[in-house]
């Protein structure tokens, strides 16, 4: 049993662009303690910022920043070789505009997790895990408020954030196949999302109850992590959302944000 154990389940919302819609933002927030909230780069734009970020307060849900290249029509997962200082401010640029829909609903921008591509160079690339730190930086320096960062296990960005003080929190992914290594398995290779409802929550109740994670070929992962991953635009994601938070609490744990 895990115990006393917290945990926090966060999603990927408010992607929505325009006329197009994704996912059920309602249903997922009803299942998760934090939000990680498109900021207009890879998806969302201000009407769509603005109700989510209302809808997750009202919730009492933690909004989280999910800051991202600036590549609308590839969603933020394609690579973009922008300088630092360009990236620096981007960055910048999306966390005040969140921070902004999120006072004007009374709530403010509580954590920082990258989307896609971003995220992935967060861990290896250092110029752009640099920018990201730096944007942090400017917006602790403006608003007198640190932001923790949130990413997998053994991220770049984690260890120059943490060298200036910020807090830094680690994720595993639900619904995400892992390498022997670690890694995801690249979404461009079979397999890479898992959709089957049962084979995630046990995989989610092996990872708090041991802390483990088992990859594709059946290597054991040991994971350090305080939050689960359970993206909003994974097939079934609300039924997911639902039977990974059950069986959770089901099993003694707390569903509780780390921010």
């Amino acid at each position: 049993m895990v115990g006393d154990l917290r945990i926090d389940l966060n999603a990927d919302l408010g992607e929505a662009f325009g006329a197009w819609s994704m996912g059920e933002d309602a249903a997922m927030l009803a299942q998760v303690s934090s939000a990680n909230i498109a900021c207009g780069f890879h998806a969302g734009d201000p009407e769509t910022m603005r109700t989510t970020t209302v809808s997750a307060a009202r919730a009492g849900v933690a909004i989280g920043a999910h800051v991202a290249y600036r590549d609308l029509t590839g969603f933020g997962r394609r690579f973009v070789d922008a300088a630092l200082e360009e990236l620096t401010s981007d960055v910048y640029y999306q966390l005040c505009a969140l921070d902004g829909m999120a006072v004007a609903a009374g709530e403010r921008v509580r954590y920082v997790k990258p989307h896609g591509a971003f995220y992935h160079a967060s861990h290896t690339h250092t110029p752009h895990a640099t920018a990201l730190v730096e944007a942090l930086t400017l917006f602790a320096e403006v608003s007198g408020r640190q932001l923790p960062l949130l990413l997998a296990p053994g991220a770049l960005a984690h260890d120059l954030a943490a060298e200036r003080g910020f807090a830094t929190f680690r994720e595993v992914f639900a619904d995400r196949s892992y390498n022997p290594d670690g890694t995801l398995v690249s979404r461009r290779s079979p397999g890479a999302v898992i959709t089957e409802v049962p084979a995630v929550v046990e995989a989610m109740q092996r990872f708090v109850e041991e802390g483990t994670i088992i990859a594709t070929d059946g290597t054991v992962l040991h994971m350090d992590a305080e939050s689960i991953c359970l993206h909003g635009d994974t097939p079934g994601a609300v039924a997911m959302a639902e039977s990974v938070r059950a069986a959770l609490s089901g099993a003694g744990a707390k569903i509780v944000s780390f921010a």
